[in-house]
Order: C-alpha cells, then structure tokens, then sequence
C-alpha cells in the first residue's frame, strides 16, 4: 500500500542523514584538551567569585587558568584607593542656602573661581604663572577689572590656595616688562597625593573642591561680622553659627566691610633701590634740586612703606533711643526689644522646612473659602482626594501641582479635625467637609495658628 511505501522512503532518508553525520571528522586531541581546560578555568573563576561574595580570601589549591586573573592586584587597588563618597565628600553642599554672601563677597568668589581656571591650565602644562598672565585672563572672563589688591585678598580668605613669589628672568612678551625685572608668580598648593605621571595636577574636581572651600571661608567672614553685628544691638543678640540659616532682617550689605588684604611679596629692598637710582640718574639734568631731592625722599618712602594696612572693621555702634519714645517707659521699651530679639533670632534660626510650613500656613486662610465653595459647588458631603485636589488648583490663584495642593488639605485635617476629615476607605483617600460651620471663624482660627507657628 502507499502509506508503507512513504514511510520506508522516509526511514531511508534518516539512515542517509545517520550515515552523513557518521562520516564528521573526529575532534582533534589538542581541542578536546583546550576546551578541557577552558571548561576548567570557567569552573575556577565562578568558585573564585562565590567565595569572594561569601567574604572569603584566596581560593585554596585553585591555579588560574586561560581568562582567569589573580586577586591580589585587585584587593590592592581597592585598599589604596578610597570609595567615592569619602573621596568628594567636601564637594557636598553643607552651608544652608539662606546664608547667601554679599555683593563684594560674592564678586571676588567669581574671580578665585577665574584666578583658579586660568591657573589650572597653565599650572597643567608646566608653565610659570605671572600675575600678568592672570590678570588679563581674569579681566577678559569677567568684564571687572582685577588687580593685585584682589589677590591679596584672595591670599587673605584662602591662605593654602597658592604660593606668592616675586621671580625676575622669566620669559616676558609684554611690552615694557624686561626679562632681569621683577614679576608677582602664583603657584597652586597641591597635595603630594595629586599627580599625574609624577608630577603635581590640577584636576576638575579638585578645583571645584578649592572654590567650595573659597566660599565657605567667605561664609565665616561673613559671620564673625554678622555676630559682631549682633552683639552691638540693644538687646544684644547670641545665636549659634550651626544654628544660623539666614542674616540679621537689617545686616545690609554696606555693614560688610572689605576684607583686608593680605600682604603681597615685593622684590628685594636693594631691588627698589637700584631702580629709584636708575630713574633718579635718568632724570638727572631734567629737574631743579629741589625737585630731584623730592622726588628721591619719595622713593625712599615708596621702597620702605608697606603694603597697607588692614582694615580694622568697625562694629555698629549700639542703637540710641530715638526722640519719638521718650516719655514711653524704659520697662516697657526694654520688654518690647526683647520680644523682638526673640523674633528674629527665631527667624535667624529656622529651618527650611519650619519656613516651607509657615508659607502653607500663610495659605490656608485663602484656600479655606475656595475649599468650601468647592464643596458646595459639587453637592456632595464626601469628595475624593484627586477631585478636591484639581478642583482647588483650578480655583487658586497660584498655580499649584496636586501634590503640593494635597498638603494643603492635610494640613486643614491637621489644625481643623471638626471641619475637614480624610478617609481611607479600600484603595480611594476621601475628604469630607462641614460645610455648617462658620467660615470666618475658621479663618480666624488659621490665622490664629500662623501666628502662634511664627513666634516659635
């Protein structure tokens, strides 16, 4: 019959197949070994990694194979090597962001930021930095003018940022500036532990590094005189430094003085003197004597003077009783300062999410009457919490994410239980209003709760 005959087709047609793969040429004994091995080597190194997760060591008795590395340069590296988090935890932000600095402050955080690119660049490529250089860097970048006062004031804030030399023979392109002349040279301190193929590196992280620590030395400036200034009021007034988060309401920006400049490097006395000389010889002839004998008493002055001296900064002296409060008693006036001393040491110390609940108290009162006109609107007793939430966002002159608006109306469950409830009920959050209450006297008692939150 046919189905026996195409089944007999098709069993010659698998023994031909079973012949064909009979035929294969053997595998050679040297790839069978390799393969061995590999086999054997992937064996070790998954053992390797289950023992080093398991907090074990070395694997006893176990010989690296093909694809397989030793240990011990890896537990080296990891060992001399410090994680991430220890290694840039300097560049975390760790000053509060009240503390802002004031104009000049932050004008000459802008040029130690210009000073430190222009002088990476050119410390990164082994070449000597001039002020010179410097300068006209800075002043391209920045649009201000920067002279050397600036740097001493840098010196000033940052003592350990850069090393300060008066060096001659330096090659110069400028005109008017000899080789054999005296030039201000700025060299970046750099640890023994930053270098790169054996010589020291400035690299980006560690120049972010540098100006967090250029502002956070503003920053303590800029405290000493905030207490100073705290300390001439009437009453005077003491808050901690880790407890401040923003100025004095009246420390303004023209009670910061400037920072003294620190004193830079001057070339040699007998430097100045020969050049006093030279310009005293040249002029020689041109002038009277009496002018010439100025003009050198002038020189003398010049080459033995000093660079400056410091700004001594002055505290503001304490707050007279002014000519509309005499008469008022001083008992009375006494109570009244103190109150507001309180106040504002209150406002010096509070915390980011104090304010950020003060500004949703500030709201309340408003979102109060859209609240219940939303509810009277709906004709429900109950609404669930995204329906309320897009209905106030809607209605409130603010614009406002449902997340932020959800607070809110937490916050009416938190100081007013009687008048809005939140329910959970299975997977669905309600709220549910008292529309019958007084709608003044609940604003009223909002009021009342900012206020009490305020003075703490």
């Amino acid at each position: 019959p046919l189905p026996a005959q195409e089944d007999l087709a098709a069993l010659r047609c698998r023994l031909q197949k079973v012949k064909a793969l009979a035929q294969l040429p053997a595998v050679p004994a040297g790839a069978r070994a390799e393969l061995r091995s590999r086999l054997e080597s992937a064996r070790q190194l998954e053992l390797r990694i289950r023992r080093r997760k398991e907090g074990s060591g070395a694997v006893p008795g176990a010989t690296p194979g093909r694809g397989t590395a030793p240990a011990a340069p890896e537990e080296e590296e990891t060992s001399e090597k410090p994680p991430a988090y220890q290694r840039f935890h300097t560049l975390a932000q760790d000053l509060p962001p009240g503390l802002t600095l004031p104009y000049k402050f932050k004008v000459l955080a802008e040029m130690f930021r210009s000073v430190d690119t222009i002088a990476g660049m050119l410390f990164n490529r082994s070449e000597t930095i001039t002020f010179a250089k410097v300068k006209q860097g800075v002043q391209d970048m920045m649009r201000k003018q920067f002279e050397e006062r600036h740097m001493g004031q840098i010196k000033a804030v940052y003592p350990t940022s850069y090393r300060l030399r008066q060096e001659k023979n330096i090659p110069t392109f400028c005109n008017g500036v000899k080789k054999s002349d005296y030039q201000l040279t700025l060299e970046p301190v750099v640890g023994e532990e930053e270098k790169v193929d054996g010589r020291p590196h400035l690299s980006a992280s560690r120049l972010l590094q540098r100006r967090k620590e250029f502002h956070r030395n503003l920053v303590n400036i800029v405290k000493q005189h905030h207490k100073a200034f705290l300390a001439a009021l009437n009453p005077p007034m003491v808050v901690p430094e880790e407890k401040l988060t923003r100025w004095h309401p009246r420390f303004k920006v023209d009670e910061v003085p400037d920072i003294s400049p620190a004193e830079l490097p001057q070339p040699p006395q007998e430097d100045r003197l020969t050049t006093a000389q030279e310009v005293l010889s040249t002029a020689r002839g041109m002038l009277t004597p009496k002018m010439e004998k100025a003009l050198a008493n002038l020189a003398l002055r010049t080459a033995e003077a000093s660079v400056g001296e410091p700004v001594v900064s002055k505290a503001p002296s304490p707050a007279s009783t002014s000519s509309a409060l005499k008469g008022v008693s001083q008992a009375l006036l006494e109570r009244i300062r103190a109150k507001e001393a309180q106040k504002l040491q209150a406002l010096m110390t509070r915390d980011a999410r104090q304010e950020e609940r003060l500004a949703m108290l500030g709201r309340l009162p408003a979102m109060a009457r859209i609240l219940r006109n939303v509810f009277v609107a709906e004709k429900k007793q109950a609404l669930t919490m995204e329906v309320a939430c897009a209905r106030m966002a809607d209605s409130y002159d603010v614009r406002m994410p449902p997340g932020e608006m959800e607070k809110h109306l937490r916050l009416f469950s938190e100081l007013l239980p009687d008048w809005v409830g939140i329910h959970t009920i299975r997977t669905d959050t309600y709220i549910k209003l008292d529309k019958g209450k007084d709608l003044s006297l609940i604003t009223e008692r909002l009021s009342k709760a900012a206020k009490e939150a305020e003075a703490l």
